[in-house]
């Protein structure tokens, strides 16, 4: 089903003129193997969405501009904005250590760990949780948050707060705790309550569990052909945080937009969000910040991956004037033509969607 263009949602979204979308489609059709949904905008206008292939190979279903992914990783991101929205209304303070929201942590950590270094990987809690998740056996089974902070994120310090970087899950099972303790609310419907409705998005939630139950998502495959592999990797609920965040490209789009032109967040929490703490990383809150050529030019550009079973993805947005690529693939596209694929439709449309 390679080139399906879902032309109706396309028009729908206001897409640019005919041969622009044309480049675009070029270059995503030029990708070979691309099984998914790639879409480029500048601020809130959407300038191509295009689906192509499957999201549902079992059943025929095509892949449309509105399919829903995981997002992996770029859940955290996600679990960062959440948390700046409660700072926002004062009910957190990135810089307090966690002992204050959580009183039944360990009291020796706990009093040397806040949420800013937890958020941006530097916190020195060990990734427990990563080493556990490796037995198959451990991946579906659900237990309370504070159960699952003792078990997977209450280890000893692997480093003193501040002074290394290690991409730990176990952060956001703390994060995720300190939350839902300081709200009363279970995380799905602080992100319910905080930023999809608020923002009007349509296809966006967390889920748990394996992701295919959930209405309009494609499913995660090892690889489509010559037989379509299923490749689930379920994510309990106490892990929801770190990877359970789940979109598709126009409410990505959309979120993006609204935290990153600085209404959605205080001017000092969007700060915080795209404030590189850890240099050598590029890493900030939840995500990455980078000044990359794109376009000819130096930039600064939120830089955000994310995978988890048989989904990658990426979104990209250049911090000075919102021109944006989201592309969300389901069958393990490979890193490198995913990455090759961001950066083409991101340099086409600062030359007016025309490839180079």
């Amino acid at each position: 089903m390679r080139g399906l263009k879902i032309a109706g949602t396309v028009l729908a979204l206001g897409v640019a003129t005919p041969c622009t979308a044309q480049s675009y489609h070029d270059l995503v059709d030029a990708s070979d193997g691309f099984n998914g949904v790639a879409l480029v905008g500048t601020g809130k206008q959407v300038r191509f969405v295009e689906g192509i292939g499957r999201a549902d190979a079992a059943n025929g279903v095509p892949m449309l501009a509105n399919t829903r992914f995981e997002t992996g990783s770029v859940s955290k991101w996600v679990a960062s904005i959440v948390i700046l929205k409660l700072v926002d209304q004062g009910r957190l303070d990135l810089d307090a250590p966690i002992t204050r929201y959580l009183p039944d942590y360990r009291a020796d950590t706990g009093a040397r760990l806040t949420l800013r270094r937890l958020m941006s990987h530097s916190s020195g809690v060990p990734n427990d949780i990563q080493a556990a998740r490796k037995d198959p056996a451990t991946r579906g089974i659900e237990m309370e948050q504070m159960a699952a902070v003792r078990r997977y994120a209450s280890g000893d310090l692997a480093f003193a707060p501040g002074t290394e970087w290690d991409y730990s899950h176990s952060n956001w099972l703390i994060a995720k705790a300190v939350a839902e303790r300081i709200s009363g609310k279970p995380y799905a419907a602080l992100v319910e309550q905080l930023l999809v409705r608020p923002l009007g998005l349509k296809d966006s939630g967390v889920y748990r569990g394996d992701s295919g139950a959930v209405r309009g998502m494609a499913q995660g495959y090892a690889a489509l052909v010559p037989e379509p592999v299923r490749k689930p990797n379920p994510v309990p609920d106490f892990m929801a945080m770190a990877g359970g965040f789940y979109t598709s490209a126009p409410d990505l789009l959309v979120l993006m937009n609204a935290v990153l032109d600085g209404r959605f967040l205080s001017p000092a929490s969007r700060k915080a969000l795209t404030t590189t703490l850890m240099p050598d990383q590029h890493y900030a809150l939840g995500g990455r910040v980078r000044i990359e050529k794109i376009g000819g030019r130096d930039r600064e550009a939120a830089w955000e991956d994310g995978s988890n079973g048989g989904f990658r993805m990426l979104a990209r947005r250049v911090l000075a004037d919102g021109h944006t690529v989201i592309v969300l693939t389901n069958a393990s596209y490979d890193y490198q033509k995913l990455g090759d694929l961001g950066t083409a439709l991101l340099d086409a449309s600062y030359a007016g969607g025309e490839a180079r």
